[in-house]
C-alpha cells in the first residue's frame, strides 16, 4: 500500500468507526435526550498499561498493511536498531524508523519510537511527536488491550515537554486531549486545560477539533457546530467536515448537513465511506 493511501485508510477508518458506533437512521436527537452539559461518559477509567505494548507490538500488526518492499525495509533497520547497544548508536536509528512510521501516516509504531528518543535526549519536539502520535493512536485503535499504553505515554510525553516549555500551546493541547481520553481522574482538567489553549488562541486547530469532538460526546451540538467552523476555516479536511455534517445532522439543519457531508465525499475518494455518505444524504433528504 502506498504512503498516501495509507493516510486515507487511516482517516476512513476513524470515520467509519464513529459511524458504525452510530444508526443509519434516526439519528437526529430530540433535546430532551441529549446528555446535560458536563456529563459526558466519553472518557475511560485510566488503567494500567500493559509493558506487553510496546513498538515489537504494535508494528507487527501495522506491517501488515504494507507493501512486501516496505514491511523488508522496516525489517532491516529494526534489525540494525537490534544490533545496536549504545544510545550514540540507537537514537538515530530510533528517529530514523519514527520518520518512516510518520511517512506511512501509521501513529503507533512511531509514537514508541519517538518516545524512545525523547527518554534519550530529553528534546522537546520529540516528546511532542510521541505524545501527539499516542493519542493519534489512542483513538484510532480498536485494540483496548493496547489504549492504556496509548494513554498512559501520551500523558507522561506531554507532561515532559511541559516541564521543558510550561507555556507550550501544543503540549498544553496534547495533555488536556489525552487528559479526557482518561489521563486524568475527571475529564474537566483536560477540558479546563484545552480552554485555556483557545482562549490564548482561539483558533488553534487541534483544540477546537477535540474541543468539538467532547461537545458532540456530552450532546452539546450547538457548541460543536461552532468548534468544527472555526477548524475548517482555518484547515478544511475531511475529519472536521464530517464531525460539522453530524453536528448539524444532530440539530435538525438538514441543508447545512447535506452540504458538508458532499465535502466528506469529494475529500476522501474512499468507495465505502462515500456510499455511508450518500445513504446519509438520502435520509435527510426523504
Amino acid at each position: 500500500m502506498k504512503k498516501k493511501q495509507i493516510g486515507v485508510v487511516v482517516i476512513v477508518v476513524a470515520m467509519m468507526a464513529y459511524l458504525i458506533s452510530l444508526p443509519v437512521k434516526g439519528l437526529i436527537r430530540p433535546k430532551e435526550a441529549r446528555t446535560k452539559p458536563g456529563t459526558s461518559s466519553s472518557a475511560e477509567p485510566v488503567q494500567e498499561a500493559s509493558s506487553a505494548i510496546n513498538e515489537e507490538y504494535v508494528s507487527t500488526a501495522a506491517k501488515k498493511l504494507l507493501t512486501s518492499q516496505m514491511q523488508a525495509e522496516i525489517a532491516a533497520k529494526e534489525a540494525q536498531l537490534q544490533k545496536s547497544t549504545v544510545d550514540a548508536e540507537r537514537l538515530p536509528l530510533e528517529k530514523d524508523l519514527a520518520k518512516t512510521w510518520d511517512d506511512l501516516n501509521v501513529p503507533a509504531p512511531a509514537a514508541f519510537y519517538y518516545l524512545s528518543a525523547a527518554r534519550k535526549d530529553n528534546n522537546l519536539q520529540n516528546w511532542l511527536n510521541a505524545g501527539d502520535r499516542f493519542n493519534d493512536a489512542y483513538k484510532l485503535t480498536q485494540d483496548t488491550f493496547a489504549k492504556p499504553a496509548f494513554l498512559v505515554n501520551a500523558v507522561e510525553s506531554f507532561k515532559k515537554a511541559m516541564q521543558i516549555a510550561p507555556d507550550n500551546l501544543d503540549a498544553q493541547t496534547g495533555l488536556g486531549i489525552a487528559d479526557v481520553n482518561g489521563g486524568a481522574p475527571s475529564p474537566m482538567t483536560g477540558i479546563s486545560l484545552l480552554l485555556g489553549v483557545v482562549a490564548k488562541d482561539p483558533k488553534n486547530v487541534k483544540a477546537n477539533l477535540n474541543l468539538g469532538l467532547f461537545s458532540m460526546k456530552s450532546g452539546q451540538f450547538e457548541k460543536a457546530v461552532t468548534r468544527f467552523k472555526t477548524v475548517v476555516e482555518q484547515k478544511p479536511e475531511l475529519e472536521p467536515y464530517f464531525y460539522l455534517a453530524e453536528s448539524y445532522k444532530q440539530l435538525g439543519m438538514k441543508p447545512e448537513a447535506i452540504t458538508a457531508y458532499q465535502k466528506c465525499k469529494e475529500m476522501a475518494g474512499d468507495p465505502a465511506f462515500n456510499q455511508k455518505m450518500d445513504e446519509y444524504i438520502k435520509e435527510l433528504k426523504n
